[in-house]
């Protein structure tokens, strides 16, 4: 049986992560309040970012920033977005 959640992002019980995403506190929150469709919408959107600001990983201040911008994306804050992108026609 997939187990669900209440998801911060769409407000909606959905299936939820098989596993915290990320070790401690921060990865178990995201595992308990975080559906599959929006870490996966999440992860879209943090590539898009990533490659638009041109961001590097491995510095400290880049991690912080794609974390904050995290956090916004998931509780429906103003969060960044990758400047004259247009997703493609479905």
């Amino acid at each position: 049986m997939t187990r669900t959640v209440m998801c911060r992002k769409y407000h909606e019980e959905l299936p939820g992560l098989d596993r915290p995403p990320y070790p401690g506190a921060k990865g178990q929150d995201i595992f308990d309040h975080v559906s599959q469709k929006a870490w996966s919408d999440w992860l879209k959107h943090q590539t898009l970012l990533i490659n638009e600001k041109r961001l590097n990983m491995m510095n400290g201040e880049d991690r912080k920033y794609i974390q904050g911008e995290m956090d916004k994306f998931f509780s429906g804050e103003d969060y960044a977005k990758a400047e004259g992108y247009v997703p493609p026609a479905e």
